[in-house]
């Protein structure tokens, strides 16, 4: 039964979040999607990062982080501006209306972790960030060789 996965649990949980958070940022009448809202987070607490580096950190592929870039970019909440050493570069910052976004998205980024996580004790979220971890390290560990 696949309700007996870990897995499918996790992602069953990750999953109705993420749609919960989008619906509520709907609501709350701004016009961001959720992944787009990370890309401009990592942008705004790392600014000198490339797009491989974007991608990594919010876990999408290269080319969904340059069409949100890009997208970020059109819609005024990201800035680009070339790098003084490298022509072929720019760095990005989220700019003022990106900031404004991202002031508007908190109160209800914050109201969707504490819906998301009621009823968890400090120790639970602890043990959890504990587990996940140690799943990930398990994940990212070489393969034996057979």
């Amino acid at each position: 039964m696949l309700s007996s996965v870990i897995f499918y649990s996790l992602d069953k949980a990750i999953r109705q979040y993420r749609r919960m958070a989008q619906a509520n940022i709907d609501r709350a009448g701004v016009t961001i999607s959720i992944d787009q809202w990370l890309v401009l987070r990592v942008i705004q607490e790392t600014d000198d990062l490339t797009q491989t580096d974007i991608a990594e950190r919010v876990f999408k592929d290269q080319a969904s982080v340059a069409r949100m870039i890009r997208l970020l970019l059109e819609r005024g909440l990201l800035l680009a501006e070339p790098l003084p050493h490298d022509g072929r570069r720019t760095q990005l910052r989220v700019s003022a209306e990106g900031q404004r976004t991202l002031d508007a998205v908190e109160p209800v980024v914050l109201s969707n972790r504490a819906v998301a996580l009621d009823g968890l004790s400090e120790n639970d979220l602890n043990t959890l960030r504990y587990l996940l971890e140690r799943i990930a390290r398990n994940c990212g560990a070489p393969t034996p060789a057979t």
